[in-house]
């Protein structure tokens, strides 16, 4: 009766594990559709920083290309990488290509106010 006992406990306490929550992890540029769809070929570099901010990558080895990575894991799930690659011709923009988490930021502040560790807007 009691190897039963202690089986049941150790089984619970086991199968407990499988149901502990796991919050969402983003990390990198969370980058918006409108900022995007501004992208225009002849752009210097510097608008594009404004525009989209600091890229994650800007290699030294490959100074015509700035990376824009981000990824996201949701629970147990796999990691979800995207680069969107924005290439330079000397100082302006030649072209882009790759793909991003369209306008995650709205959602990330919905996710991230459930936990209280952002501040909340007034009159809303």
């Amino acid at each position: 009766m009691k190897k039963l006992f202690v089986s049941v406990i150790v089984l619970a306490m086991l199968s407990g594990c499988a149901f502990i929550y796991r919050q969402p992890v983003h990390q990198g540029n969370l980058l918006e559709t409108r900022q995007v769809d501004q992208l225009e070929v002849g752009m210097t570099r510097r608008q594009v920083m404004v525009l989209l901010g600091s890229p994650s990558v800007a290699d030294p080895f490959h100074q015509d290309r700035w990376d824009y990575v981000s990824s996201q894991r949701r629970g147990r799930g796999e990691m979800e990488v995207k680069n969107l690659t924005v290439r330079f011709d000397g100082d302006v923009v030649s072209g882009w290509e790759g793909e991003y988490f369209q306008d995650q930021n709205q959602t990330l502040a919905r996710e991230m106010g459930r936990f209280g560790n952002l501040p909340r807007e007034r009159g809303r």
